[in-house]
């Protein structure tokens, strides 16, 4: 053989080496994500007894129907961790460019975990999930014999009238408006208000500081209150002067429970989680906010001066050339930690509207209709996020395979106008959110001030941001026996 002909195919099997590498790298991947996906659906499921004539039918079709979607969860799950995972691999193929224990961390691998993510989540999102859904609300044709395949036949023909339905409504919405004001896709409408949501959430998981407080008297207190509602209401009747509203006295009883339950959680919390763990939890989640609020007034001034700074897709992934961050590793880490924080605030965001809070799943009581839904809202959120980070300026990282090829990343009014209402939408419900935690916090410590006719802190005078923020960081600093002071500007005593 001829050394050219030698040549030639050691690099066809060289490549072929890498194509069967990489399909393995992404099956592993993808069954790790499918695992644990299965075990956080499991988790919420509701528990189904199969006891008709069809059980063994309808289990099979419950079956299948948490199979598709542990499928568009483990695909939402892998394109949450896409843009991530695409940003370390940069870093680390920079830090250790000649180690060979790395080198299947390439280009090749991220562009192809790009498209199958891409690929997937249309899959998932335009046929699994409604077949999902229409599959666990089919019976079969009248007059067809039951079982699992009269169901897939009814199953698909719904499906296909759905799909020949919604492209023809496409198609004409495309012909009056426009194709290209129909490619426009709105993102991520619930980040700002889940930006500022996330501090209602963290304040509700964390145990505040309550600076002077007895809790073991409050407990006590609270126990005491609560057997003796009990006792009422096992007593069954009423007494012989006032006329006991039963259901009144339930709604009492579980208010008292539902305090204890959480006086409960402070008092078993260590001192260090009472007094730290709050404060420094809220100063992240601001400073977190901030950051990203600075990033996208900081692009959108790079918007206006230089045409690079707009989003674009590329075909070919250069890993390990230069750094996505001005800042390098530090920056890029900021930035995965960034990304991470704005899809929690989406999630947060999203849950929290009024349209979407009853999809909220429940631990061991959820539905599987509620499921194929949440499933869905998942994966909308999380196949948007790489070009939604890339959009803001929050990453460096251009737009691989398909994710790029939207008509409207290439025009700058959209882009500019997306990046200013984020902007300002965020500044808008942060400021919101916190000047409301301390006008609550002033009012409930002032409030008390009065009421028991004590001066612990200095009223009258004009309190500084700092100590404002002191107040909501800190509820209970009002009741420090500080001494009164007097302001210059008033006569009388502060």
């Amino acid at each position: 053989m001829a050394p050219l002909e030698q040549d030639v195919l050691a690099v066809r099997e060289q490549l072929f080496h890498e194509r069967v590498r990489e399909c393995i790298i992404c099956a592993l991947l993808f069954a790790s994500l499918y695992i644990l996906c299965h075990f956080i659906i499991t988790h919420f499921k509701k528990h189904t007894d199969f006891t008709g004539v069809h059980d063994d039918e309808d289990a099979a079709v419950n079956r299948i129907a948490l199979g598709l979607c542990t499928f568009t969860l483990a695909v939402a799950l892998g394109a949450v961790l896409l843009l991530p995972f695409s940003i370390i691999s940069n870093e680390v193929l920079l830090s250790f460019p000649q180690n060979y224990y790395i080198q299947w961390l390439n280009g090749s691998l991220i562009h192809g975990l790009w498209n199958l993510v891409f690929l997937f989540s249309n899959m998932s999102l335009v046929f699994l999930m409604p077949f999902a859904y229409f599959f666990t609300e089919s019976e079969g044709f009248a007059g067809s014999k039951k079982g699992i395949m009269a169901r897939v036949y009814e199953t698909s023909m719904v499906l296909l009238l759905l799909t020949l339905l919604v492209l023809g409504m496409v198609w004409v919405a495309s012909a009056i408006v426009g194709n290209d004001a129909a490619s426009r896709q709105s993102l991520y409408v619930c980040t700002p208000f889940g930006l500022s949501t996330m501090f209602t959430v963290t304040g509700k998981l964390l145990v505040k500081p309550r600076l002077l407080e007895d809790l073991d008297e409050q407990l006590s207190c609270t126990m005491f209150e609560e057997a003796a509602v009990s006792h009422r209401i096992r007593s069954g009747k009423a007494s012989c002067w006032l006329n006991l509203d039963m259901e009144m006295l339930r709604e009492q009883f579980f208010a008292i429970r539902s305090k204890r339950r959480k006086l409960e959680l402070r008092h078993r919390a260590s001192p260090w989680q009472r007094n730290l763990g709050y404060p420094l939890a809220m100063l992240s989640l601001l400073a977190l906010t901030g950051i990203s609020v600075l990033i996208v007034c900081f692009h959108v001034l790079e918007l206006l001066l230089d045409d690079a700074a707009m989003p674009r897709g590329i075909q070919d992934a250069s890993l390990g050339q230069v750094s996505f961050s001005i800042f390098g590793s530090f920056g890029a880490a900021l930035q995965v930690v960034l990304i991470f924080y704005l899809m929690v605030s989406s999630v947060v965001g999203f849950y929290s509207s009024p349209l979407f809070t009853r999809l909220l799943p429940e631990r061991q009581d959820t539905p599987l209709t509620k499921i194929i839904g949440n499933c869905v809202s998942l994966l909308v959120l999380s196949s948007a996020l790489p070009v939604f980070s890339r959009t803001l300026g929050i990453t460096r990282f251009d737009l691989l395979g398909d994710f790029g090829r939207f008509n409207w990343l290439g025009n700058f009014y959209i882009v500019f106008l997306y990046n200013m209402g984020f902007a300002g939408l965020t500044t808008l419900c942060l400021v919101k959110r916190v000047s409301w935690a301390v006008q609550a916090e002033l009012i409930r410590a002032f409030g008390e001030d009065r009421d028991t006719g004590t001066q612990g802190w200095v009223l009258g005078c004009p309190l500084s941001p700092a100590l404002a923020l002191t107040l909501s960081l800190y509820p209970g600093l009002h009741k420090l026996p500080l001494p009164v002071t007097r302001c210059r500007t008033r006569s009388k005593p502060c």
